[in-house]
């Protein structure tokens, strides 16, 4: 992002169009003999949404509507933060079922050479607000390590201490991984093995009273926490409308 101005694009338009295009993805499935009718069926309404991937989602200004819609169509909705922004998290109504924080350095000085924080200074002092806000909040919380080899995996008693303020439900200790945009500031050798991350896991979990619960090696993350909790999906009182149909293709450029 090179700005702060905030989308001001419609929550419940945003949401149809998501599931919308959830639908073009789904097109070529149906007629696959692998796939079962029933389950092609039950995926045209998506049950989950994750607020992430495109830039930090507490910018938006309408985020309360947003996964309020999502919660009355009786969808999860899981909001991942970088938490430079506390006073949305405290004011946000309603909470998402699920709240990731990225918990990508153990201090200040990681954090800046990392992260490198584009939009003026005290986004490390607003971090912290936000970790100390998470043991406030009535949802499931969730603190993020994602590992690159050589910049942020030895500090492991400085992410305990960071975990220990934010209290969170689980953990989660997961790769970075050399693909998009990234390979242009790091390197294949920044992608820790699997292996490494549960070295770390294993030395981190003791430090904040918890285990490891889980761990799948094809995707290089960890599950820490002190039990497996299930999410219930809330109860739907609305429907998408009939014709909600299907998004439109989107053409390709031609590869040059």
């Amino acid at each position: 992002m090179d700005s702060l101005e905030a989308s001001k694009d419609d929550p419940f338009e945003m949401l149809e169009e998501a599931v919308r295009g959830q639908r073009r993805l789904l097109t070529g499935f149906k007629g696959d003999p692998r796939v079962k009718t029933e389950k092609w069926e039950e995926a045209q309404t998506p049950k989950h949404v994750a607020i992430s991937l495109n830039g930090e989602p507490t910018l938006y200004p309408r985020l309360g509507e947003y996964i309020q819609h999502c919660h009355d169509h009786g969808m999860t909705t899981m909001l991942v933060t970088n938490g430079t922004l506390p006073k949305v998290l405290e004011g946000l109504d309603p909470l998402p079922t699920q709240l990731y924080v990225s918990v990508d350095a153990p201090n200040e000085e990681v954090w800046n050479r990392l992260c490198k924080p584009k939009f003026g200074g005290g986004q490390w002092k607003r971090f912290e607000e936000t970790i100390d806000l998470l043991p406030s909040l009535d949802t499931r919380t969730v603190c993020r390590h994602t590992l690159v080899k050589g910049e942020n995996m030895t500090q492991v008693e400085e992410y305990a201490a960071l975990d220990n303020r934010a209290d969170p439900d689980f953990i989660e200790a997961k790769a970075y991984v050399f693909v998009g945009h990234s390979r242009q500031v790091m390197s294949l050798a920044n992608m820790p093995r699997h292996e490494e991350v549960m070295a770390f896991a294993r030395e981190l979990a003791p430090l904040v009273g918890r285990e490891v619960l889980e761990e799948v090696s094809a995707s290089r993350v960890a599950l820490i926490g002190k039990e497996k909790k299930k999410i219930v999906n809330p109860e739907p009182n609305k429907e998408f409308r009939l014709d909600l149909g299907v998004a439109p293709p989107i053409k390709k450029l031609p590869l040059i």
